[in-house]
């Protein structure tokens, strides 16, 4: 299975405002715990989920947004920081 099939399997069987653990999306999917792994690495770097304290949630569409305009704009005053968004140090 292609990288991008797995990927939209996890992805879908995500529901909102819920968490995941990636051993039970692996149970569910049927895939071992290695591509699960790698398949949500690879959906947080594409800002569509967050991982936190091993369990993972879909991001709303807004934080999707607000988490791609931080990333690639960085004159912005803010950051994001563990889910909280802080303004950005003068440093």
């Amino acid at each position: 299975m292609k990288n991008e099939d797995i990927d939209w399997l996890i992805y879908h069987l995500l529901v909102p405002q819920e968490t995941a653990a990636p051993a039970d999306l692996a149970a569910k999917t049927g895939l071992d715990l290695m591509s699960v792994t790698e398949s949500l690495q690879r959906l947080e770097k594409y800002l569509l989920i967050e991982l936190i304290d091993g369990r993972v949630r879909l991001l709303s569409f807004g934080d999707s947004l607000i988490r791609c305009q931080v990333r690639h704009e960085p004159d912005l005053p803010y950051t994001i920081e563990n889910g909280v968004i802080r303004p950005k140090s003068k440093d």
